[in-house]
Parts: C-alpha cells; sequence; structure tokens
C-alpha cells in the first residue's frame, strides 16, 4: 500500500512522459510536425468511424490515446542498464520480454520497460524500449577495449537522480516535491549532447565497426533516439508525411493492413544528421545520426498460437521476397505479405474461437439485468449477448520489425550478420533480475477480466 503522502508511480510515469515529449519536441522539431500529424489522422478515424470509436470509449483506451508514447534508448554497459532498471521502477516499469536483435545485425539485446497491469497501463501506457550494447561482438580486440574504457569513465545519471532513486527504495516512494525533482533529474540521462567524448578518428573507428557502436559508446549519454506517438490509421500517416516535409521508410514494419489490426505495425523517418564536436575539434564539427521519429498503430495482442501463425507467415512472405524489404522491392513485399496473412483470420471472433489473440470480457446491460448465469458456460455468455469482448491492445514489440527499423535508420552497412546466439541469460545477468514473458501478463489480464465477470454476475 502506497503512502498517504507518496506520490503514485502511475502518475509519475505520466508526468515523466509528459516531459520527455515536451523535450524531444524542442530537440528534434520534426518530431512536433509527427504529432501534429497524428493527432489529425487520429480524429479522422474516430469522426469516420464509429465503430472504433465506440471500442476505444468502451475499453478505456480512448483516455491514453493521446497518452501512448513509446521511446528507445540504448546503454553501453551492465552497471547503466542495472540503474536505468531502478530508475524506471519508481515510475512502476517493469522490464518485459527479451528481444535478440543480433540476427539482423544490430548488436544489441534489449527489453521493454513498461507497466504490467491493465489498470497502470490506463493511466500511463509510456513504454522504453531499452537496448544494452554487446560489446563482446567487436571484431577488434583493442578497439574493445578501447570502447569498454570509454563507457566504464562516464556516469549517465546525475547525483540527485541516483540519491532519489535511492530514497524510493527505501522509504516505499516520494513524496510530491521529491517526485517533481525526479523528473527534472532522470530527464537528464535522455537528454542530447552535442559534446562527443572521443575524438573524430576513434568516432570513425567505431562507427566503421557498426554505427550503433558508435552512437552508444561516443557521447556523454544514452539520448532518446526517438519518440512514438500511436496512430489509428498508420497507412494514413505514411501517405501523408511527404506532404508534411517528412520522408518515410520504404515499408510498414509488422503484419499488413488488416481490418482487424493484430501487433503491432511501425513507420519512421530517416535519422536526423546533427552537429558533434569531438574532442580535437576546438573550431570545426562533424555530425552524428541516431536520432529519428516513429509512429505506430497498436492492435490485438496474440497468444502462443497466433504468434506462431504470424511469425511463420512473416517468414514465409521475406523467403519469397529473398532481400531485406526495401524502397525498389516495397510494393511486391506488401503484395506478398498480403497473399501470405490471407491465412490469418480477420474477425476478432474468428481470432477468438481459434484462440489466435488475447481479449478482456465486460459484462453487459443485458448480463446486469438477468438473474443468476453461474451454470451458463462462458461461450453462452457471450453468445447469448451476456458479456461482450475486446481485444486486448499489444503493449510489446516484435525483434524482427525492431530491428527493421534500426537498421533504416542506420543504413545498410548496418546489415552485419553476427554468427552468435542470443544470451538472455547474460542479459538478465547484467539486469539484475530476470525479464517477464509478455504472453503470460496478456493471460492474466484475460483470466482477471472474466473472473470479474463471473463476479458480478453472480453477486
Amino acid at each position: 500500500m502506497n503512502h498517504p503522502s507518496f506520490v503514485s508511480p502511475d502518475l509519475i510515469r505520466q508526468r515523466f512522459s509528459k516531459a520527455m515529449s515536451d523535450m524531444y519536441r524542442e530537440e528534434v522539431p520534426l518530431y512536433g510536425a509527427l504529432m501534429e500529424l497524428v493527432e489529425k489522422t487520429n480524429r479522422h478515424v474516430l469522426d469516420s468511424d464509429p465503430l472504433v470509436a465506440q471500442q476505444l470509449n468502451d475499453t478505456g483506451e480512448i483516455e491514453r490515446l493521446d497518452l501512448e508514447r513509446h521511446g528507445a534508448i540504448r546503454v553501453g554497459t551492465a552497471a547503466e542498464l542495472a540503474t536505468l532498471a531502478r530508475l524506471f521502477a519508481v515510475m512502476g516499469m517493469q522490464p518485459v520480454g527479451y528481444y535478440d536483435l543480433t540476427p539482423a545485425g544490430v548488436p544489441v539485446h534489449s527489453t521493454a520497460f513498461r507497466a504490467v497491469h491493465e489498470t497502470a497501463l490506463q493511466v500511463s501506457p509510456f513504454r522504453v524500449f531499452t537496448s544494452l550494447l554487446r560489446l563482446e561482438l567487436i571484431e577488434d580486440l583493442e578497439l574493445r577495449a578501447f570502447a569498454q574504457s570509454v563507457l566504464d569513465k562516464r556516469s549517465i545519471f546525475t547525483p540527485i537522480a541516483l540519491k532519489l532513486i535511492e530514497r524510493a527504495e527505501t522509504q516505499g516512494g516520494l513524496t510530491e516535491q521529491e517526485a517533481e525533482t525526479f523528473v527534472e533529474q532522470a530527464l537528464e540521462t535522455f537528454r542530447w549532447h552535442h559534446s562527443a567524448t572521443v575524438t573524430a578518428e576513434q568516432y570513425q573507428k567505431l562507427s566503421a565497426q557498426h554505427r550503433l557502436i558508435a552512437d552508444v559508446v561516443a557521447f556523454k549519454g544514452p539520448h532518446i533516439n526517438h519518440l512514438t506517438p500511436r496512430t489509428l490509421d498508420i497507412d494514413i500517416v505514411q501517405a501523408q508525411m511527404p506532404a508534411h516535409g517528412i520522408t518515410p521508410k520504404a515499408v510498414i514494419e509488422g503484419p499488413p493492413r488488416r481490418r482487424c489490426p493484430i501487433l503491432l505495425r511501425q513507420t519512421s523517418f530517416k535519422a536526423l544528421d546533427e552537429p558533434v564536436a569531438f574532442t580535437d575539434q576546438a573550431r570545426t564539427r562533424g555530425s552524428h545520426s541516431a536520432r529519428f521519429g516513429e509512429i505506430e498503430q497498436r492492435g490485438a495482442a496474440l497468444t502462443p498460437k497466433g504468434r506462431a501463425l504470424y511469425d511463420r507467415l512473416l517468414n514465409a512472405a521475406r523467403d519469397e521476397l529473398k532481400d531485406f524489404p526495401n524502397e525498389a522491392n516495397a510494393e511486391r513485399y506488401n503484395t506478398l505479405m498480403a497473399q501470405h496473412f490471407s491465412e490469418f483470420p480477420d474477425t476478432y471472433e474468428g481470432m477468438r474461437r481459434q484462440e489466435l489473440a488475447y481479449f478482456r470480457y465486460f459484462v453487459t446491460e443485458k448480463g446486469l439485468a438477468a438473474a443468476e448465469l453461474k451454470t451458463l458456460p462462458l461461450e453462452e455468455l457471450v453468445s447469448g449477448g451476456y458479456l461482450r469482448v475486446e481485444p486486448l491492445v499489444y503493449d510489446d514489440f516484435l525483434p524482427v520489425s525492431a530491428a527493421g527499423i534500426f537498421q533504416s535508420n542506420l543504413g545498410d552497412a548496418a546489415q552485419t550478420h553476427y554468427g552468435v546466439h542470443s544470451n538472455q541469460h547474460a542479459f538478465e545477468k547484467a539486469l539484475g533480475r530476470p525479464t517477464i514473458d509478455e504472453l503470460g501478463l496478456y493471460a492474466e489480464t484475460q483470466r482477471r477480466s472474466i473472473e470479474q465477470c463471473f463476479t458480478v454476475l453472480n453477486g
């Protein structure tokens, strides 16, 4: 139970998300243009599709739509990752899922820090995709040792932020004043720094290994590299981006367009080329590109059976394409995706009956007015109109999509293939705790909603 004078972690997360958005809008002006386009698109969808508007209102999703954000950050050491986990815990965010991006040529493995209960997600669905650099993948041993030495020297958290993290842990929360200061201080970890911590030559050597390695190693802090609003129709946003001075990536990552969206679809614009002062450049400046804009559309969370079907169809389409999706083959890729995914049911009831997706159950007015219904099975309560169902929103990520976003913004040189296996054990050791199985969270939410319905119907 929270102390009466402590601010709820959910509210701290909500405040931090807004502060992050305000900061990023100042640092990356195109993010503001992107936000305006997303807001305009969402209004259009809500005005033109009453069923979508009704669904969002019925589930409470409408309240979280404008708050919806995910950020991404990359850190270089186990100590940085472990402290980030403690910082996010102050905001009620836990590490959910393990993502290995090395098969796609990106030398990191990752988790997503987010709230885990549906009521907390309604307050603030803010999540941060957090990647840890795999230094062991730097083939040049001398360069690997140099990168390690640079990372060992830096401190990416302010002393006040560290003190407040410890205070939250020891006293069980933060007071109003402490929470306000915590948000201000925690934000500094995510701020962009124009000054590098290496020379121009050292930067080039790091970049030659992989541009992401230079991005993680060469700066004072990890800086947020994108902040992502949620749209209700990503295809409209993709088509409209050029008219707003934004060039989108060639293909939308994730499943194809559907009447009933599933999982996660993402698009982005190219990383900005930003001026950087290296340690040996007193007057002239170099440049670095890392931060970009991203938009997402979220659909239904899939069960293990649904994910297996999704993965099979995605792999089949990509195998037939025989190439990384890009501008030259985008039209063919979209056609192949639509063809293969015709096998995946495109109605929520079809997905529910085949147990391909997770749902929340709600008692209807008819259910509330009926006599005791404890003898009826779940399916009869649904078919009889005593319960209604709505798909659970997917609050996590897709490794193939994440790698596609990274690659499109890091350039073709990023598509190196590392001959190693994922190492979840090493990641969790660095993190200081196990990651949470995201599918288990959705199953628990579905189970709770069913139990609540039976409690109401038989109360």
